[in-house]
């Protein structure tokens, strides 16, 4: 194929990038031959011209289709090469989140950093018996091909675990060894698994450290041989480990730690025991405070402490070497931070009581002084001397260090022996599968001795893969015939010699430490000159004389020499070691330094399978002197000796390889980064896989995979029956160049890039063909979207001119009317206008006129009060100016007068101070005083005149004044009358005034109030309106509500059968998970019966004693103690002869027989308290259920208990009732005649009978009373069939007792007595009877006064019938005590209450001890109608039996004659027959000739027959015996035939019938519903049988369980094949490529199982069922079981294969489920709940076909998988893979999308279905109409020695 051809335009490549390694581009141009440049657009869309090398000219890396993209295996890729293997690890790791994927025989892992999971037991259960390639990459996938290997090829196997720190090495070696502890079935063995866990913590606090890429990296590396034994169970494990970095324990970089155990420790100092050990934080010490970062985040050392101490005390590690393990390194954390000074320049001196060196001796119990001595000290030996040397400081703390490090490995070794201890088995092995988790290629800035020895082993490892590879691919190649050339693969045994070989570095190194100056100098001169020219892969750096570089198979690492041969030498001070032996005090240091033999391989194997884990590899144990020697051998010298020895293992093994891979370097989830990936990928071998694989044909496809997936390149013509004729047909014109392929004798082998080419030619294919159907169908679109057009066109058009000449006339009609409405309104609105202007008018001149009126008044008016006013005015004026005036005057006169006042009394005060005043003064006052009398005189006289004169005047002005007076009150009258006129016109002009006020008020309030109605009405039609509106909304509203109402009262109602439902439902689980708990410890308990079975055969295969006979085993612990003793007994009776061999070996299984009897009973107990929660689950569902019904049912709860309380106060009152009736019939006896009355007479008699019948009906009555009551109880009742037997009452004992006709006799004779005393007293109470005759008699004159009421009620009950004639009684009786009952409730309701109650619980008390009553009645009548039998029978024909013979001889003969012409359904059997009765009729019988021929279930009720006849003759032992024998029978062939399923079925059908026949003839009234009476009389009489059916029932779930493991391992092969791969419709699945890993072909060949062969299956299941006669219930829940197994390994198969997601696959599935729900249709098993366990897979397959790219899509998807949870419906959209070119893959986007909706979604995270889920079985009492009398018994079953009875 030329390149011009695949370097065309659109072709996409990759091109290198110094950022992401590799990026895609895609051409824009053709290639043309020759060219020197590519034209490119990246994918961002950016142009580039990508130059070609012009040496090579090689082409960039062509990229493959993007179906091939996210391949399982990496070999499946058509271009093979390092970018397309990036991007493919990528694609799945980070769009997928895939972690695992196959690279040939390669798994490569990627460290997620997140917790997954994909690790649980339903994954193991998963991968467990699936071929490698049938299923998704796993680690579990890699352990389940190691494991089948080892079984099948009976060779060993070795995982091969690598990678860098922090990869997961160590996390895949744990997943690897728990899925072997799962598979092999060891977790009730030696739970080895569990110890190498538990050894986890201890390895890794004491070999793990924390480094710049990992917190918890393996600083050691360590092979795990796990021992299986022949059966393949894990018996033992053995641990080896390599290459302990020691030196980490005295130095450690930055950003480092040291080894966990010693941060444990210092966080832990403050526990009590760890006092004395006097330590303090991790920076207080020199050896662990180096790497400056002593804190772990998110890590708890003394938690962890307390983890490792745990473990330690798990792997039997007690407490005090527990301590001394921890004294110990706490001493070398002392012994680091010893101080050493400089003495002079040759020695050095430790100060005395140096603290820390103190505390260390001390822990140590060594001498300070011999310690601190020999630090600072050294010997040195010659052949004649000894000499003592001090030593300079440098090489003193060199000196401590060592010591540190030696004591640390010296520990670390015995650890590792005592954990071997701990997992060593006695038991020999057979095989082993090793897990090797070693170390990965490193290199570093500075690499050192460590780093060399890693690179060194993976040198030898990486070889070995090669080797391993390429012999794979050369079988591969001859197993096909294909011719086979040598593949040039990388061999990396050039390195590996430059390392190992004569004069290599290792020698080279181990040379110079001999050497008495060697240095690390000197030592590197000699690989200068030794290989620098020499060796192309070894090579010397430009600026350093103390470094190498060696060109490993990964990468190139430049070593420094600087301490190698410190480190090769590991050299300690012997006499330091000597004053550690020396230790007294310390016994556990003491054993640490013992020889190597002695030290070592705790198990007592050889060295070889042992291993050491320090530098070296464990010693020969040969002499002394050589132990001593090899003591000397250099760390080199070990470490290549235990490498060779573990490529040996390997070689002698299988391997199995797993590449870990850590994804980036800052411990992010799911982040990838590319040049990390790539540096680890190229380093683990990854990628030389790929190269090997490339080099030849890595494509391969078998003959009918690639017709299938090319057959659309293919012409009809090209197609022949030979398939393979055909390929090569179509191959040779598709593929020009024949060396591109090779046909194999099964598989067609392609060059890398065939299957893209391919890929192409068919894309392209589909390509045209699509085009061409689009274009037909584009065509006939568009055609028809013309047509339509055209018809919607001319319909428009109809309709359109149509409507236009519609709304023309329209128009033009509306116009004529517009005109004439335009008229009329018009001429209105004229008349309206001219109307309104005249009542202007008028109202205008009206108002005028009558304001003009109004004026004119106003103006008089006005003028007359004016004058009036203007008088009034005047008048006051003209007064006040006078009052002003002669006030004016009288102040002026008062001021003049007050001026000389003043001045008089001035002149006069002057004149008052002098004497001259007084003396004038006096003689004016003389003067006056005299004037003053004179001045008396003339006025007294003047007086008296005047007193005359004013006489005369009082006389004539009293004449006048009454003149006056007269003339003033005529003035007054007229004046009173002036003032009335006066007053008169004013009121009247106010009057007026107050009118016109008041008429313009009017006016005003009348012009408001009618605007005020105006606008009241404006308001009130508003609010009329607002008032109509908000009524129409209150109407809307109430509407609303009352819908509203009627939605909640709907959803409350909806709500509430919600709730009531999932309380049901609730209840019903809850039950079902009690019945599956139940049911799985009777399997548990089944198990541990086998179990014991197998142990008891084995111990007596193993003592080799003869077995003279059969003999049972004691497999029915699960049945009662009667049972037990009766197998004892039994046992006895059949082996008696084997009493010394039974006490022979009783003493050899005594003990584990005690411990399994404790167990037996254990389980016994746990069985009957989970019996007994089962029991009270079921009455709480019943509780439950009656407590919904009452609330259902409340309106009639109250009638029923009024009923309730009638009928009990009905019984209550029965007496009385009897008493009235009487006392009536005295009454209507005392009004007739005396003679016609008297005892004897016909009224009397007629009334006598009548009173017996009432009596009589009234007894009926209370039957039917109590029947009612009986009824409410019956659920309780229902619920006692498990307890223990009914125990025989002391009377059945004594009859029982009667085993001979002399007690037979004598009971005849007391059954006479009986009688007898019966008659006697049945006389006594007629004789009572007739006293109480005569007592009626006497009060019959009491009752006179009611003698006319009773009389009417007699006659109306004489005109009654005589059964309404009881009911009228009992009617008018229950109206009296009803009325007596609501006078006492009106009284006080409480009493009332507490008066029903206790009437209430005195009535159930009364039924409970009436119907004990009538029980024991029963079955006393039963057990005298027995022994009357007997009488009889020993009356008529055994009179002359002696009293010597037994029962059995007197009974036998004389019972068959007559049974044979009546039978009664029973067949006895002798005691001796019971065995021949259970072989033939159980052990020996063929299942299918009786259920071709017979009647279903004919064993089980030829049993129960038989067993009837031993209840009939009251035989208790019998009965034991027939029970116990066939319960042990149908166990045993169970055990021996339980993978038939037809047995199975068959005895499934039988245990259930008989099961159903013992409760049918049980007696308990609840399963004679639909007895007929005969089969009622055939009850059983004497026994309870109540225990046994217990024990039937859990037989049943056992035999069930039989079943669907029987039929699952049926199923189990056919389901994958038939549901997932087979194609059941043709064509619509495409086959891709499968890489190098087989897998199963989804094209059905000879052998493959179809979907026809699971439906076949299916209906060779029921039928066998059904002619069984199995019940049609238990049918349901076996078919509803069985689809479950479908779904569920279907549904986790497509979880866990990429392949098989696809939008096709989905669409077969589809198809598939709907073929098996019309089987389910067709075998009217609908209805038994089968289709919805397939719910889950249906969903499934929903999802693979539904769109998935909207936000609309996501919310359908949410909706839909409402069966599928969150993590299962993401793990189908990450593993959807397109089958063609066509499909889309799911968006990250949409992924998160989804996961965001269904974040709040509960459910539980398991990601697989358990398969191993059964549903609880249930056994519905299903009753036989089938009598038994009918049964014939055919002659083919053997069973002649049956009589029937």
């Amino acid at each position: 194929m030329a390149a011009s051809e695949l370097y065309s335009k659109f072709a996409r490549v990759w091109i290198p990038d110094v950022e992401e390694v590799w990026k895609s581009a895609e051409l824009t141009k053709d290639y043309r031959q020759g060219d020197g440049l590519l034209q490119l657009q990246l994918e961002d869309g950016k142009e580039l011209e990508y130059k070609l090398d012009p040496k090579t000219k090689n082409l960039p890396y062509l990229r493959n289709p993007d179906i091939l993209v996210g391949e399982n295996d990496l070999t499946a890729l058509s271009y093979l090469h390092e970018p397309a293997v990036l991007h493919n690890l990528k694609v799945r790791f980070i769009d997928s989140k895939l972690i695992y994927t196959y690279c040939g025989i390669v798994l490569v892992a990627i460290n997620p950093y997140e917790t997954l999971p994909i690790y649980g037991t339903d994954i193991i259960n998963a991968y467990s018996g699936q071929n490698m390639g049938d299923m998704d990459p796993h680690i579990f996938a890699v352990a389940e091909e190691a494991y089948k290997q080892m079984a099948r090829d009976e060779r060993n196997q070795s995982i091969i675990v690598s990678g860098e720190s922090g990869a997961g090495k160590t996390v895949s070696a744990k997943y690897a060894m728990r899925y072997f502890a799962t598979v092999s079935g060891s977790a009730s063995e030696a739970n080895v698994e569990e110890k190498v866990l538990a050894s986890n913590p201890i390895m890794e606090s004491i070999g793990n450290a924390k480094t710049t890429r990992n917190d918890n990296s393996s600083r050691f590396g360590k092979y795990i041989e796990i021992g299986f034994d022949k059966k393949f169970h894990i018996i033992g494990a053995n641990m080896r480990t390599y290459l302990l970095e020691k030196s980490r324990v005295v130095f450690q970089a930055d950003e480092e730690r040291n080894y966990h155990i010693f941060y444990q420790l210092c966080a832990s100092a403050h526990l009590p025991e760890f006092k004395a050990l006097k330590l303090g934080k991790a920076g207080d010490f020199h050896y662990t405070k180096q790497g400056r970062n002593p804190v772990i985040d998110g890590i708890d050392d003394a938690k962890e402490l307390s983890t490792t101490r745990n473990a330690f005390s798990l792997l039997g590690v007690n407490e005090s070497y527990q301590l001394g393990l921890f004294q110990i390194l706490a001493s070398i954390l002392h012994l680091g931070n010893v101080e050493v000074k400089d003495r002079d320049s040759d020695s050095s001196i430790i100060p005395p009581n140096n603290g820390h060196l103190s505390v260390f001796c001390e822990l140590m119990g060594v001498t300070y002084q011999d310690m601190s001595h020999w630090l600072c000290h050294k010997k040195l030996k010659t052949a004649t001397e000894t000499y003592i040397k001090p030593i300079p400081k440098l090489q003193a703390i060199n000196a401590r260090d060592a010591l540190a490090k030696h004591i640390y490995a010296k520990l670390f070794n015995w650890i590792v022996d005592h954990v071997n201890k701990a997992l060593h088995s006695s038991v020999k092995q057979h095989s082993f599968i090793g897990v090797l988790d070693i170390y990965g290629f490193e290199t570093f800035e500075i690499n050192s001795f460590e780093q060399f020895c890693i690179n060194y082993a993976n040198e030898k490892l990486q070889q070995q893969f090669n080797m391993h590879v390429f012999k794979l691919e050369q079988e591969e190649y001859m197993k096909e015939q294909i011719p086979w050339t040598l593949i040039d693969f990388y061999d990396n045994q050039p390195c590996i010699n430059l390392i190992e070989a004569k004069m290599g570095i290792l020698d080279l190194l181990d040379e110079e430490c001999k050497m008495p100056k060697g240095s690390d100098d000197s030592w590197a001169q000699k690989l200068y000159n030794t290989h620098l020219k020499t060796c192309a892969l070894f090579e010397k750096p430009r600026m350093s004389n103390k470094a190498f570089i060696i060109q490993h198979f990964a990468d190139k690492v430049e070593y420094q020499c600087d301490g190698f041969l410190e480190k090769n030498k590991d050299t300690v001070n012997a006499e330091q070691i000597h004053v550690l032996k020396a230790s007294k005090k310390f016994d556990l240091l003491v054993e640490l330094f013992q020889d190597e033999e002695k030290a070592t391989s705790p198990t007592g194997a050889a060295p070889a399978t042992g291993g050491r884990t320090r530098l070296s590899v464990k010693p020969d144990k040969n002499k002394a002197g050589q132990a001593s020697k090899e003591h000397k051998k250099t760390v080199g010298l070990q470490f290549r000796n235990s490498l060779q020895l573990l490529m040996e293992t390997l070689n002698a093994t299988t391997p199995h390889y797993v590449r870990c891979i850590k994804p980036n370097d800052h411990k992010y989830a799911f982040t990838f980064d590319p040049k990390r990936a790539v540096q680890q990928l190229r380093a683990c071998g990854v990628l030389e896989t790929i190269r090997i694989s490339a080099a030849g044909f890595p494509s391969r496809w078998t003959y009918q995979e690639f017709f299938s997936r090319y057959r659309v390149l293919m012409k009809q013509k090209d197609v022949l029956t030979d398939r393979k004729m055909t390929c090569k047909n179509v191959l040779e014109k598709l593929v020009q160049d024949p060396d591109k392929y090779q046909f194999g004798k099964t598989k067609i082998f392609f060059r890398a890039g065939q299957v893209a080419y391919l890929e192409k030619l068919r894309a392209d294919k589909l390509r045209a063909a699509c085009i061409r159907i689009q274009k037909t169908i584009r065509c006939w679109l568009a055609r028809k979207k013309y047509l339509r057009m055209k018809h919607a066109a001319t319909t428009i058009q109809r309709y359109v001119r149509g409507y236009q000449a519609r709304c023309l006339a329209k128009f033009l009609r509306r116009t004529r009317a517009a005109i004439v409405i335009q008229k009329y309104q018009r001429m209105y609105v004229q008349r309206t206008c001219y109307k309104r202007k005249q009542a202007a008018a008028l109202a205008m001149q009206c108002i005028l006129r009558a304001y003009m009126a109004r004026q004119l008044y106003k103006a008089l008016l006005r003028e007359h009060k004016t004058i009036i006013i203007q008088k009034m005015v005047r008048g006051w004026l003209a007064r006040q100016w006078y009052k002003r005036s002669l006030k004016a005057i009288v102040y002026l006169q008062c001021c003049i007068r007050r001026m000389r006042a003043k001045r008089e009394l001035k002149k006069l005060k002057i004149e008052a101070r002098s004497v001259e005043h007084f003396k004038k003064l006096n003689i004016g006052m003389e003067n006056k005083i005299m004037q003053l009398q004179r001045r008396i005189d003339e006025q007294n006289k003047e007086n008296r005149a005047v007193s005359e004169r004013l006489h005369s005047l009082e006389i004539s002005h009293a004449a006048e004044f009454e003149r006056l007076r007269v003339e003033l009150t005529r003035l007054r009258g007229a004046e009173e009358d002036a003032k009335n006129n006066a007053n008169k016109v004013t009121s009247l002009l106010e009057e007026l005034e107050r009118l016109r006020k008041d008429l313009q008020n009017t006016q005003k309030e009348k012009k408001a109030i009618e605007d005020w109605a105006q606008t009241y009405q404006e308001e009130t039609e508003k609010m009329i309106s607002e008032l109509k509106e908000q009524n129409h909304l209150l109407k809307n509203e109430k509407n609303d509500l009352n819908r509203l109402i009627q939605e909640q009262s709907q959803q409350w109602t909806e709500k509430m059968q919600r709730a009531l439902k999932e309380e049901t439902q609730q209840l019903k689980y809850d039950l079902n998970e009690e019945r599956s708990r139940y049911q799985n410890l009777l399997t548990e308990h089944l198990r541990l019966e086998e179990k014991y079975d197998d142990l008891k055969e084995e111990i007596t295969l193993a003592v080799n004693v003869p077995k003279p006979g059969h003999r049972r085993t004691d497999s029915t612990h699960s049945s009662n103690e009667s049972e037990w003793t009766y197998n004892s007994e039994f046992a006895e009776s059949e082996e008696g002869s084997r009493g010394g061999e039974d006490v022979s070996k009783s003493i050899l299984d005594m003990s584990l027989f005690l411990k399994l009897q404790k167990r037996v009973s254990e389980l016994e107990q746990e069985k009957q308290s989970l019996q007994h929660e089962l029991d009270r689950r079921e009455e709480q569902f019943q509780r439950a259920r009656a407590r919904d019904d009452e609330e259902h049912k409340k309106a009639r709860s109250a009638e029923l208990e009024y009923e309730s309380l009638k009928r009990q106060e009905l019984e209550s009152e029965n007496k009385k009732l009897k008493h009235d009736l009487n006392a009536m019939r005295q009454s209507l006896r005392g009004s007739a005649e005396a003679g016609s009355a008297a005892p004897g007479s016909p009224a009397y008699t007629v009334l006598l009978d009548q009173l017996n019948a009432s009596n009589e009906e009234l007894e009926v009555r209370k039957e039917e009373v109590l029947i009612l009551r009986s009824q409410l109880v019956s659920q309780r009742e229902a619920m006692q069939h498990k307890e223990t037997m009914t125990e025989p009452l002391p009377y059945i004992e004594d009859v029982q007792k009667l085993t001979d006709a002399k007690e037979i006799s004598q009971a005849y004779m007391g059954l006479k007595e009986t009688n007898r005393l019966l008659e006697f007293q049945l006389q006594a109470q007629r004789r009572s009877h007739e006293n109480e005759v005569e007592v009626l008699r006497g009060e019959l004159h009491s009752v006179k006064e009611d003698n006319n009421r009773q009389q009417q009620l007699l006659a109306q009950n004489l005109q009654l019938p005589p059964e309404a004639r009881i009911e009228a009684s009992l009617q008018h009786e229950i109206t009296r005590l009803t009325n007596e009952n609501l006078e006492l409730h009106s009284g006080d309701p409480k009493e009332y209450k507490a008066y029903r109650i206790s009437m209430l619980r005195r009535m159930v008390d009364l039924m409970e001890q009436l119907e004990k009553q009538d029980k024991t009645v029963r079955k006393l009548k039963k057990q005298l109608k027995v022994f009357a039998k007997k009488i009889n029978d020993l009356e008529g024909g055994q009179m002359d039996v002696s009293p010597g013979q037994t029962a059995d001889e007197s009974v036998h003969p004389v019972n068959i004659p007559r049974r044979e012409k009546d039978f009664q359904g029973m067949l006895e059997y002798k005691k001796e027959d019971e065995l021949k009765l259970v072989k033939n009729l159980i052990l020996e019988l063929k299942p299918r000739g009786v259920a071709v021929n017979l009647i279903p279930g004919l064993p089980a009720y030829i049993l129960f027959m038989c067993l009837r006849h031993a209840d009939y003759i009251n035989d208790d032992q019998k009965v034991r015996s027939l029970l116990t024998s066939v319960i042990n029978s149908i166990k045993k062939i169970l055990k021996k035939r339980g993978d038939d399923f037809e047995t199975v079925s068959f005895w499934l059908s039988n245990t259930c019938r008989f099961l159903h026949c013992l409760k049918q003839y049980s007696g308990d009234e609840q399963f004679m519903k639909h007895n007929t009476s005969k089969q009622n009389d055939h009850c059983l009489s004497n026994f309870d049988l109540a225990e046994y059916r217990q024990v039937l029932s859990d037989l049943a779930i056992q035999i069930y369980q039989q079943l669907i493991k029987c039929m699952e391992n049926i199923l189990q092969p056919m389901i994958v094949s038939g549901m997932l791969e087979h194609e059941t419709i043709q064509g619509v699945s495409g086959v891709k490529p499968t890489g190098l890993r087989k897998r199963t072909s989804s094209i059905a060949d000879e052998g493959t199982y179809t979907l026809d062969s699971i439906i076949r299956q299916l209906n060779s299941f029921h039928s066998i069922m059904c002619q069984h006669g199995t019940d049609p219930e238990l049918i349901k829940q076996v078919v509803k079981q069985q689809f479950y197994i479908i779904g569920a390994v279907t549904f986790n198969n497509l979880l866990l294969r990429k392949d098989m997601c696809s939008w096709s696959k989905g669409m077969q599935i589809r198809y598939n489920v709907s073929q098996l729900e019309e089987w389910l249709r067709d075998k009217n098993l609908m209805t038994c709940g089968a289709k919805e366990t397939l719910e889950p897979l249906i969903q499934a397959a929903q999802l693979l076909q539904v769109k998935k790219k909207t936000d609309e899509d996501a919310e359908a998807i949410c909706s839909m998988c409402n069966s599928l949870s969150t993590a299962q419906i993401v793990k189908v959209l990450n593993l959807y893979t397109p089958v063609n070119a066509f499909e889309e893959r799911v968006s990250v986007l949409f992924i998160r999308t989804i996961q965001t909706r269904l974040r709040d979604r509960k459910e539980m995270p398991q990601l697989l279905m358990d398969t191993k889920v059964i549903y609880p079985v249930t056994f519905p009492f299903n009753p036989s109409s089938l009598a038994l009398e009918t049964i014939q018994i055919p002659s083919s079953l053997n069973v002649g020695f049956l009589t029937r009875v």
